[in-house]
C-alpha cells in the first residue's frame, strides 16, 4: 500500500490541535490529530450541499451567496456549476494554510475556480461576515468544523447555536436558504433550526460511491417567524 506523504502543518486559531495536509498517491486528505475531515475521494456531500442550494437560486437576479469554509474547493466548484454568470460567491476562510494550500498543493482540485470574476476570497471567519449586516446574502452555505457538533475549534459553536442561527436568518434575503453540511445527523440543531424560523430539509447524502452517509440540512428562511431570534 502507497504510504500516506505528510506535505504542511498549519496551527489553527485559538487552539492546541493543528491541521495537516496529507498526500497518498493522487489522494489527498486534511486531517487533526488522527481525524479525517476532508478527503479529495470522498466529496459527495459537499458538492451536494451547494447543488441542493443553488439550483434554487437560478431565477434569482444576481444571487449572492456565501460559503463559510473553503476546504478542497468541492463546495465552491459545485456552487459556481449551478450559479450563473451574474452571481456573486463569497467564501470564508480562517486559516491562512487552507487557502494556501488551494492555489499550491490542491490546485487541481480547484480548477481555477478561486480565479473565477464571480469569486471574492476573505481569510476570515464566516462569523463576521454573517454578522455584518442584515438582508446580505440569497444563500449561507456552512460546512465549517464537523458539523454543529464542534471538533476543531470551540468558538465555531456560535454559528450553529441559537444566536448564531439569529444572525444568519437575519443575513438572509427574504426566502434566502441556509445550507448547513455534518458529519452525522442531529435532531437538537434541526429542532433549533426549525425554532429559529426556518422550513427545513434533511438530506441524507453519501460522501463517495457506498461510503458513509453525511447530512445536509437546507433551511429556508420563513418571513415573520425569527424577527427577534437569537438578538444578543
Amino acid at each position: 500500500m502507497i504510504p500516506w506523504v505528510h506535505l504542511d502543518t498549519s496551527s489553527i486559531p485559538g487552539e492546541t490541535a493543528a491541521l495537516r495536509l496529507m498526500r497518498r498517491g493522487d489522494e489527498f486528505a486534511i486531517v487533526v490529530d488522527t481525524i479525517e475531515l476532508m478527503n479529495s475521494r470522498r466529496s459527495g456531500s459537499e458538492r451536494a450541499l451547494a447543488t441542493l442550494a443553488c439550483a434554487r437560486l437560478r431565477d434569482r437576479p444576481r444571487p449572492r451567496v456565501l460559503i463559510g469554509g473553503l476546504g478542497m474547493g468541492f463546495t465552491l466548484r459545485a456552487a459556481l456549476g449551478e450559479l450563473g454568470p451574474d452571481a456573486q460567491v463569497v467564501v470564508a476562510e480562517l486559516i491562512p494554510a487552507v487557502a494556501a494550500w488551494a492555489r499550491g498543493p490542491l490546485a487541481h482540485l480547484f480548477a481555477g475556480s478561486l480565479d473565477d470574476p464571480r469569486v471574492a476570497l476573505h481569510e476570515t471567519d464566516v462569523h463576521h461576515l454573517i454578522a455584518a449586516g442584515p438582508g446580505g446574502y440569497d444563500a449561507i452555505l456552512l460546512d465549517v468544523d464537523n458539523g454543529p457538533e464542534g471538533l476543531v475549534q470551540r468558538t465555531n459553536d456560535r454559528l450553529y447555536d441559537v444566536a448564531g442561527l439569529g444572525r444568519a436568518h437575519r443575513a438572509l434575503r427574504p426566502g434566502g436558504l441556509l445550507g448547513v453540511w455534518s458529519e452525522s445527523p442531529d435532531r437538537k440543531f434541526k429542532s433549533r433550526l426549525q425554532r429559529g424560523g426556518f422550513a427545513v430539509e434533511e438530506h441524507k447524502v453519501r460522501s463517495a460511491g457506498s461510503g458513509g452517509r453525511h447530512v445536509v440540512w437546507i433551511a429556508a428562511r420563513m418571513e415573520g417567524a425569527a424577527g427577534s431570534v437569537g438578538r444578543r
